[in-house]
């Protein structure tokens, strides 16, 4: 089974998050900070990293920086999961070593759907 950390610190994103994609057959576990987000990360390394950029440790960004600093996570997918403007979020994502971004809201489950499993395809 395809395992995703989804790293949130607000309960109710991540409980949307993990709904939509448990619904879809994917294993979901969340992390609410970057600490907690890095342990679980190399005890089980996921498939696919979604990742909250505001958490009330660390930055998003930082925790990129620590697993990208790993081997293990030279090919794992790590995905953005911000409120911040579209141009922004592209940026830092990229300037960070994220794959890529999705935006919050989710406006649309399907599209929400279909953006993760692109990830995973690549």
């Amino acid at each position: 089974m395809t395992k995703i950390l989804v790293v949130e610190d607000i309960p109710d994103n991540a409980e949307l998050v993990r709904r939509i994609l448990s619904a879809r057959g994917y294993d979901v576990s969340q992390a609410v900070d970057a600490e907690a987000g890095l342990e679980m990360a190399l005890a089980d390394i996921p498939d696919l990293i979604l990742l909250d950029l505001g958490l009330p440790d660390h930055d998003g960004l930082t925790l990129v920086g620590w697993l990208r600093a790993e081997p293990a996570f030279s090919q794992v997918p790590i995905i953005a999961y911000t409120a911040w403007p579209p141009e922004t979020a592209k940026h830092m994502a990229e300037t960070y070593g994220c794959n890529g971004f999705i935006g919050k809201p989710i406006g649309s489950v399907k599209e929400f759907a279909e953006k993760i499993e692109s990830f995973l395809r690549k």
